[in-house]
């Protein structure tokens, strides 16, 4: 938590509802100075920073307000940022947190035989904050917002095509039952969803058709539709046909209605793709005009390019809110739970996951790509991932991501340029 003396703090608690915010506030000796409820709204906002207001002239002793809410999805985000920014409360020098639901819960377990209501969950905010608990950065105002919000709606394109991949998955086997099982160099195509294997899948009425086609027509669609990009069209060609004979016959009754659901699953994912090129301009005009600086840094680790920089920066916020590269870790959830008792040690230590999931999945989209690019990264990748029978790939981009997060953080900390070489000790948060 910033430095601040607590002895002369007010400490805001806010339990937010998408109606209504409930307010305890305390000093550091638990004497209660609010407790009360208002609109969420502007003017229940206004209200409550002018009862803050009075509650500072009426005790002089009071210098810093810190007021506390638990992040809830889109009803914290106003409250949150007219406190952070409010004209009147300036000269307090407010600071604001949202914070994990998870780590409030937790901390109110201390408290036993507490009874759950609203003013209660406000006390217990309060409380969180006067312990000196609160780990996270202040709240950053719409600068970060903005771009937190294009960088948020991307990774929501980004789960709805693979939730349609997924959901077309019986569709797939129900049309095609060979394709989707068949590995590396059995395969005709490369991609099951690119625009060659889509065309195959919805333009022929059934896998008899595929065996049917004359060679030469065949061929010549094949070329059509992959914009010749399919290097040998015979060997593609000969896979394909030999996957139509192996697979299953379909009723015809059944032709119409999965050709149908397939091609309105190709149609969904190819307007997300769209989407997302459309979101990925918007980030990268965003972020270029905000932080030029750690945009520049990222930038400059290969396989990393404005999209995957921009989700970190936007989550991350001033790296000088972080000590270290371990505390950034723990921030994205990139940590391990350990799990041993005397003697025994358990192999599986599942990842934590109890930091902020948005910026822990770009910390691995950015591994995956880094690894491609940087021989030390992908020496690494390829040696976790030979450590273990299952879930490997999973727990080698895991592992790669949390090697990254110490990267990231020691370049933004030194503000520096990546060259290749060993970075020096993490400085400690005084040097940054």
């Amino acid at each position: 938590m910033l430095k601040i003396n607590f002895m002369s703090t007010l400490f805001v608690g806010i339990d937010v509802s998408s109606k209504s915010n409930v307010v305890y506030a305390m000093d550091f000796y638990k004497n209660k100075y609010i407790s009360s409820s208002f609109a969420n709204n502007q003017p229940g906002a206004e209200e409550l920073a002018g009862m803050i207001l009075d509650c500072l002239h009426k005790h002089p002793d009071l210098t810093t307000v810190v007021a506390a809410l638990e992040s809830t999805s889109v009803y914290s985000v106003h409250i949150a940022n007219y406190l952070s920014t409010c004209e009147r409360l300036m000269s307090y020098k407010p600071y604001v947190f949202c914070l994990n639901p998870k780590m409030t819960a937790n901390y109110r377990k201390s408290f036993i035989g507490l009874s759950k209501t609203d003013p209660l969950d406000a006390f217990v905010i309060a409380d969180f904050a006067r312990a000196g608990r609160i780990e996270c950065e202040p709240w950053r105002g719409s600068q970060y917002l903005a771009l937190k919000r294009l960088t948020r709606h991307r990774l929501h394109l980004a789960g709805c095509i693979s939730r349609e991949k997924t959901y077309m998955v019986s569709n797939l086997y129900l049309k095609f039952s060979e394709l989707q099982l068949l590995q590396d160099d059995d395969r005709p195509f490369s991609n099951l969803y690119g625009a060659a294997s889509s065309a195959v899948l919805t333009e022929f009425m059934s896998v008899q058709d595929i065996i049917d086609a004359p060679e030469e027509e065949l061929l010549q669609f094949l070329a059509q539709k992959s914009r010749n990009r399919i290097q040998d069209l015979s060997k593609t060609s000969a896979l394909l046909k030999k996957a139509a004979r192996d697979s299953y016959r379909l009723d015809k009754c059944m032709y119409e209605p999965i050709n149908i659901s397939l091609a309105s699953s190709f149609n969904c994912i190819e307007t997300y793709q769209k989407e997302i090129k459309a979101i990925d301009k918007a980030i990268e005009k965003t972020i270029r005009g905000m932080t030029p600086n750690a945009l520049t840094i990222l930038q400059s680790i290969p396989g990393i390019g404005p999209v995957w920089a921009a989700g970190m920066i936007a989550e991350i916020g001033s790296i000088s809110a972080f000590h270290s590269s371990d505390a950034l870790a723990k921030y994205a959830g990139l940590t391990w739970r350990r799990n041993d008792s005397g003697d025994f040690e358990a192999e599986d230590t599942p990842v934590t996951k109890a930091g902020n999931s948005y910026l822990r999945y770009y910390f691995g989209e950015a591994a995956n790509s880094v690894r491609r690019h940087i021989p030390e990264y992908q020496a690494y990748y390829a040696k976790k991932y030979a450590e273990v029978p299952k879930h490997q790939h999973k727990r080698a981009l895991a592992l790669t991501s949390r090697k990254l997060v110490r990267l990231v953080f020691g370049l933004l900390a030194k503000n520096q340029l990546y060259t290749g070489e060993q970075l020096d000790a993490e400085p400690n948060k005084e040097s940054n």
